[in-house]
């Protein structure tokens, strides 16, 4: 936990040593991570609400040939 924190006071170091415009790009940065990974749980949530239904077209006798690939 410590060590999290000085990681943390070591960022915000960085970031006070920096000009305005430049902190402005860094929190454009942050605000894209975020909405990268609230994108990555959307997508994650959408395919297991559609397995079940495609379940039927991937599990069936005829193309189980290609089960084993």
């Amino acid at each position: 936990m410590a060590t999290e924190r000085n990681h943390i006071r070591d960022l915000i170091d960085k970031l006070e040593s920096l000009p305005p415009e430049r902190i402005a790009e860094v929190e454009d940065f942050i605000d894209f991570l975020h909405q990268r990974d609230r994108d990555d749980q959307l997508t994650r949530a959408a395919m297991k609400t559609a397995e079940p239904s495609l379940r039927k077209v991937w599990d069936n006798p005829d193309d189980a040939v290609y089960d084993s690939l």
